[in-house]
């Protein structure tokens, strides 16, 4: 699969001036005493640039530690960091973050900035005797380990272009060996979707190389994306800026490392799994031993710690920044209470036997007393999210109450480890909430409100008109107040989606919103709404999200409970009972549509099917990539009916046919 862009599966943003802006000030203010004056776009306001001061002012920007350990280990790196694909298109160019030099801008968190330019330090790094590093060639790092015979690479990147390349960087300065072994420490598309560019299907059947993965991997890796897919990955394009161009107005950084690459994603099963702690395996000479981490980070993941070399990898539970509880693109809420208790695991059994701590994003950290250091500090803070929302939760608070109330404990202000460049604690706290009281506050005016056009006409209405809230806007804008102004318009927008002016103040709070964010993806969320705003929504037709390794490997029964999420009550209008029956897996499935609903009947048909249809699973997974249609197989005959083809077309009709590209900021 090509894409243009990959797609998969803080502490607090500072708001400039609105803590001590009361809402009050601002909410009777007529159009005719204020000046409409637009937001400049693609600069910082004075408010902007006062709140990164004060930002920058309380933090040490200026330690150089992370810097030395970023740098520390160094041996070569790829020619300006560009890595292109067979046909010459560049998958990968860190050549487009230079622009990472000196202070930070005034339209950059400087606490991002930081993070930003330690993420750009590429190439090829020794961590310890024979371990290293692959950083700065995509958004995930990939581990080597020199083993007896060949290398051991742990996580081999997103795409197959960057990981080919990054291999080749190790073997040209190393020397070559062949891949004796592949380990994903976890189920996100970005530490195993270049295994292609490492090792080929007939390595792993010939068994020169052993495939490791914790339990649960491949229905983990796959489930995330069949049901959920399209709305994850257009909110995906958001998180990561997929669309913004890089610059100091634009993406800088995607906190766990610069940005998706956008080459050719790929999957392969493993050939074992780890499924407790304490496991341990000899790979290629070197002794693994596991800490078995489900359902932190990702539903299948595990850490591991080398003895030979006093070496903890902590996978994607200890990264160089906090990470997300609930990740805004989309996902099953995290449990930040087990990811805590995880990493005290990890503490308890390796913490004074390490010298090094790496991870699958970022650089390592090294020294004994660091590495405890580094471990208790990641610990803690999801343990103090957690702890902390529960207990204001339980004194009465909401979700959004205790957003604003949780603060932060003293070390994650000293600790550049724990800064929220990716997770945050505000929406941390949010998703940890949500994951033991749901969606509601407990408050019934929220039980049932108007939806979102609804609602905004009415607040329109109440308003006093467009005029007044524009009037509105415009002075909370002139007051640094951007939440309010996002408010506001955004209702305004919802009400009238054609009024220049809302969409156009709109633009502007997030913008600022962006550029004050110590979070590299809520700068990148919010950007790329502003620049919808503006721009309107850039349907990009080379965009696609089905992927072959995935869609192969797709259960037969996940398939047709994806097809049923297409069904449309609307379009089934009347009852549908089909019996399809796969001439090469031998596989057979009942779908009854019945008042709307379609139910599956596994491994054996109904009855009272009025169609059978016949096909390949072969052909299906080309009809799912996109490389044919019902229609066209049914045409050549590759699909046969038992009964009147008519009618299974009028099957297949009552299923919707989802858009990436449907709206999100405005309606």
């Amino acid at each position: 699969m090509r894409l243009k862009h990959a797609v998969l599966p803080f502490t607090f943003l500072l708001i400039a001036a609105c803590s001590g802006e009361e809402q009050s000030e601002i909410a009777n203010i007529a159009p005719g005493d204020v000046a409409i004056r637009l937001p400049e776009a693609f600069a910082a306001t004075a408010a902007t640039r006062e709140a990164n001061e004060r930002f920058g002012a309380n933090l040490p920007i200026d330690e150089q530690c992370d810097f030395e350990d970023a740098r520390r280990g160094f041996i070569a790196a790829i020619e300006d960091g560009v890595i292109n694909d067979a046909d010459g298109r560049v998958v990968w160019d860190q050549a487009r973050y230079h622009f990472l030099d000196g202070d930070a801008p005034a339209t950059v968190n400087p606490s991002l900035w930081r993070q930003a330019k330690l993420n750009s330090i590429h190439g090829l790094f020794e961590v310890t005797d024979r371990v290293y590093q692959l950083r700065g060639y995509d958004l995930s790092v990939m581990t080597a380990i020199r083993g007896e015979t060949g290398w051991i690479l742990i996580d081999p990147m997103l795409t197959k272009e960057t990981a080919a390349a990054a291999l080749a960087l190790l073997q040209r300065e190393l020397g070559p060996r062949p891949v004796t072994a592949v380990l994903f420490t976890h189920s996100h598309g970005d530490h195993f979707g270049g295994v292609r560019g490492v090792i080929s299907d007939d390595e792993v059947a010939a068994g020169a190389v052993r495939i490791i993965a914790p339990e649960g991997f491949s229905e983990s890796a796959i489930s995330e994306n069949v049901l959920a897919g399209n709305a994850m990955a257009r909110r995906a394009g958001f998180q990561f800026g997929n669309d913004l161009p890089a610059g100091p107005a634009g993406q800088v950084d995607s906190g766990i490392g610069k940005a998706l690459s956008s080459g050719v994603v790929g999957f392969m099963r493993p050939t074992e799994t780890v499924n407790e702690t304490g496991a341990r395996l000899v790979i290629d000479g070197v002794e693994f031993v596991f800490i078995n981490a489900p359902d932190t980070e990702a539903p299948a993941e595990f850490m591991f710690y080398l003895p030979q070399f006093r070496a903890l990898h902590t996978a994607e539970l200890a990264t160089g920044t906090m990470h997300n509880v609930l990740t805004l693109r989309g996902a099953k809420v995290r449990d930040a209470l087990a990811w805590s208790k995880r990493l005290d695991e990890a503490l308890a059994m390796f913490g004074d036997k390490s010298d090094v701590v790496l991870a699958s994003h970022n650089w390592p950290t090294w020294g004994a007393d660091n590495v405890r250091t580094y471990l208790e500090h990641q610990r803690d803070a999801y343990r103090f999210v957690h702890d902390q929302t529960m207990r204001l939760a339980n004194a009465g608070y909401t979700m959004h109450e205790i957003a604003d109330m949780i603060g932060e404990p003293q070390f994650m202000a000293e600790d550049f480890s724990t800064r929220g460049y990716y997770g945050t604690v505000n929406h941390n706290a949010k998703a940890t909430y949500q994951r033991y009281f749901g969606w509601w506050d407990g408050n019934p005016a929220n039980l049932n409100p108007h939806p979102p056009e609804e609602q905004a006409k009415r607040f329109v209405e109440l308003a006093g008109g467009a005029d007044a809230m524009i009037a509105n806007a415009s002075a909370a804008y002139e007051k640094g107040d951007y939440r309010w102004v996002a408010t506001l318009m955004n209702h305004l927008v919802f009400a009238e989606p054609k009024n220049k002016t809302a969409r156009a103040f709109l633009a502007g709070a997030y913008e600022q919103l962006g550029f004050q964010s110590e979070s590299s993806i809520w700068r990148n969320y919010y950007l790329a709404a502003a620049m919808e705003l503006r721009d309107g929504v850039k349907k990009d037709d080379a965009v696609n999200i089905a992927n072959r390794d995935f869609v192969q490997a797709i259960p037969s029964a996940d398939y047709f409970d994806a097809l049923a999420v297409r069904v449309n009550p609307e379009k089934a209008k009347r009852d549908h009972v089909v019996n399809f029956s796969f001439d090469d897996t031998q596989e057979i499935f009942g779908i009854r549509i019945e008042n709307g609903i379609a139910v599956q009947k596994q491994a054996s048909h109904y009855d009272d099917a009025t169609i059978v249809v016949h096909l390949k699973r072969a052909d299906l997974d080309e009809i799912t990539l996109g490389d044919a249609t019902f229609q066209g197989k049914l045409a050549r005959g590759a699909i046969k009916v038992d009964g009147n083809p008519l009618e299974f077309v009028q099957f297949l009709q009552t299923h919707d046919q989802f858009d990436l590209w449907f709206d999100v900021v405005s309606p």
